[in-house]
């Protein structure tokens, strides 16, 4: 059997965490639940706010594609689902504290801590770091001593800050109050990683553009790029009480 479909789900669960291939040193110990850093006021940039969001969508890797069903309890839960010509090959259920994922193309299902999600790509993550990438908000320091340094240039506004030997850089529309680029690197380990955000549109009942588009690229020294894009068809917020549901089956084995 052809491998292309679980690496593409495999690439579609750490979607999420491909951030991370940037940021090891940026990060506190991930097993500890942490409380997002405020928006700064000279940065225009305004986080969307909800209680409950559900997109669907499909996510492209190179010459594959698999469909999308995102669910989100803000800062409390995200749950995501990948289904490959019709059917669901994995699941991913994720909270401040716990990751739980099954791949149903393997039969194998993990259940444990943010250690999982850290050793995918082998960076620690957090929480925050995931909602903030797939919601498309501002990316504050960990550290609230970081003072980021801000420029206007035109219509956007440019916002950087150092933090542990990385550069984070921000691209803000003006206009939209929304980040349009979001950029990583590490000189010292030549990683970087941009995540450009596309295909603003206003949602129902609220006020904030959602970026329907979104195109992570990680660059890993000298290997090839890794390119995702998710597009969403469909982003509805506080439409009612979300349900997530999360199940092994019998006969998956648990993967350590």
């Amino acid at each position: 059997m052809n491998n292309r479909p679980a690496l593409l789900l495999s690439v579609l669960l750490a979607l999420p965490l491909l951030l991370g291939s940037c940021t090891k040193k940026l990060l506190p110990d991930a097993s500890q639940p942490s409380a997002t850093n405020p928006v700064p006021e000279a940065v225009k940039a305004v986080n969307l706010d909800f209680q409950f969001m559900t997109a669907k969508g499909k996510a492209q890797f190179g010459d594959q594609t698999a469909n999308v069903n995102l669910r989100m309890r803000k800062d409390s839960a995200i749950w995501l689902s990948a289904s490959l010509l019709g059917i669901e090959g994995g699941r991913l259920y994720i909270t401040r504290d716990s990751v739980q994922v099954i791949d149903k193309l393997r039969r194998e299902y993990y259940s444990g801590d943010f250690a999982y999600l850290s050793q995918r790509l082998n960076v620690p993550v957090t929480f925050d770091m995931l909602q903030a990438l797939l919601l498309g908000n501002y990316l504050a320091p960990i550290s609230p001593n970081t003072q980021p340094a801000i420029t206007t240039e035109g219509t956007v506004q440019r916002v950087r800050y150092e933090q542990a030997g990385l550069l984070i850089m921000q691209l803000v529309d003006l206009a939209q109050g929304r980040p349009r680029q979001l950029l990583v690197q590490d000189s010292v380990q030549a990683n970087q990683v941009t995540v450009d955000y596309a295909d603003f549109r206003q949602l129902e009942s609220n006020p904030q553009p959602f970026a329907f588009e979104t195109q992570v690229q990680v660059q890993q020294r000298q290997q090839p790029p890794t390119l995702v894009t998710l597009t969403y068809r469909a982003v509805d917020l506080d439409k009612g009480r979300l349900q997530f549901p999360f199940s092994v089956p019998k006969g998956y084995a648990r993967k350590k």
